[in-house]
């Protein structure tokens, strides 16, 4: 399982944004994580889409969680920037060549689409168990508890502040 660059800085960024007391513009993440603001940018328009987090207009406006850290899953996330479609997708290979099994002899699924479809399915039910909470929680444990509160002040300065954290 691949997943791309944009659920890393999603996943980030739904930590970070427990410890914001006020909408965070985008770029201002993206300064955080020194990523690229434009690509950022999309992740949280695609968090958005999904209902996961808010887009608030205005001279104060940002992104904000819509929903309680713990509400908000790691599969969530996942489906949120790189879509739902399964890890793996059988062709019937088997009812091709010169051994083709016929269609009509094709009543359960082979046993690699099975398996394959076992092994995401166990992929899935384990990041559905893990919130953006339990992330909060490791951080905290990691790093402190004063970690996510001097990301949230730095968050909410003026744009290219710089903290001491």
């Amino acid at each position: 399982m691949k997943l791309s660059g944009g659920v890393e800085w999603a996943l980030h960024c739904c930590v970070v944004l427990t410890a914001a007391d006020e909408p965070v513009p985008a770029a201002r993440l993206a300064e955080l994580h020194d990523v690229s603001p434009s690509y950022l940018a999309k992740q949280m328009q695609a968090l958005a889409r999904a209902g996961l987090v808010r887009s608030v207009q205005g001279k104060t406006g940002g992104y904000e969680l819509v929903k309680s850290a713990h509400g908000i899953t790691l599969l969530d996330v996942v489906q949120a920037v790189d879509g739902t479609s399964p890890a793996f997708v059988c062709t019937e290979i088997r009812q091709r060549g010169p051994y083709a099994t016929p269609p009509e002899q094709c009543t359960k699924q082979c046993p690699i689409a099975r398996a394959m479809g076992a092994a995401d399915g166990a992929w899935r039910a384990s990041l559905a168990a893990v919130t953006v909470a339990d992330l909060v929680t490791s951080v905290e444990g990691d790093s402190g508890p004063e970690a996510l509160p001097t990301i949230g002040a730095w968050l909410t300065e003026g744009p290219g502040a710089r903290g001491s954290g």
